[in-house]
């Protein structure tokens, strides 16, 4: 896979996809992510991206041209699956869809920032648009940096345990169950007894049963999903 991630802060996300599970997946050559300056694209003598709106707004906007050319530079290159923009009125961005991204051969992330961008950049070169929560960033870079983590994580050889993604929350609409580890008692504070069991098929139907529960208590709208 290969992300190509188009911004004005680079510097921004730079050390998060740098460490933990994103340089892993990078050293063994199973991703690629390329931070782009869209300011190296600008025809400005100042290098600036952005522009008054047109209508007497407040606010900067992000000029259509940098962007394009940006864009324009990369498709040249090769073919993108999906042309993402950050954006507070795209798609919520949850577990399927990062599953669905996961499977793709290469992507590019446009972080918004500003007022935002250009609305002919959305109607012509964007391919989707997610929003990663009901509130405003400042730009679109940690939301980018959120994406990259949840989907690279999910290619195959990414963690160490495959399955340990396949198990957690939000896969199968649920919440995860609790989880524990040594020791067994701390202050008097016990592990349940079903864990300790050895019985793996009640220790599943255990588990289900305080996902289910978890769910039912702290976010019932996944299960009226």
């Amino acid at each position: 896979m290969r992300i190509d991630i188009l911004t004005v802060l680079p510097e921004l996300i730079e050390g998060t996809l740098n460490h933990s599970i994103l340089k892993r997946a990078q050293d063994k050559g199973l991703v690629e992510i390329y931070l782009h300056n869209l300011r190296d694209y600008s025809t400005d003598k100042h290098r600036r991206v952005d522009d008054y709106p047109f209508g007497g707004e407040a606010g900067m906007v992000m000029q259509i041209e940098p962007i394009d050319r940006a864009i324009c530079s990369l498709t040249a290159e090769r073919h993108y699956d999906e042309i993402i923009y950050t954006s507070p009125d795209g798609e919520k961005f949850d577990q399927p869809m990062a599953n669905t991204l996961s499977l793709n051969e290469n992507m590019i992330i446009l972080c918004g920032h500003y007022k935002g961008i250009d609305f002919r950049i959305r109607e012509h070169l964007i391919t989707k648009e997610i929003s990663i929560g009901d509130y405003v960033l400042t730009g679109g870079e940690l939301a980018a940096a959120v994406m990259c983590d949840t989907i690279v994580r999910l290619i195959p050889g990414a963690i160490g345990d495959e399955q340990s993604a396949l198990s957690d929350s939000f896969q199968d609409r649920l919440l995860a169950p609790p989880v524990y580890t040594r020791p067994a008692e701390y202050k008097g504070w016990k592990v349940p007894d079903i864990l300790l069991s050895g019985h793996q098929r009640k220790i599943s139907e255990w588990q289900h049963e305080q996902a289910l529960n978890r769910t039912r208590a702290l976010r019932p709208d996944l299960l009226d999903e």
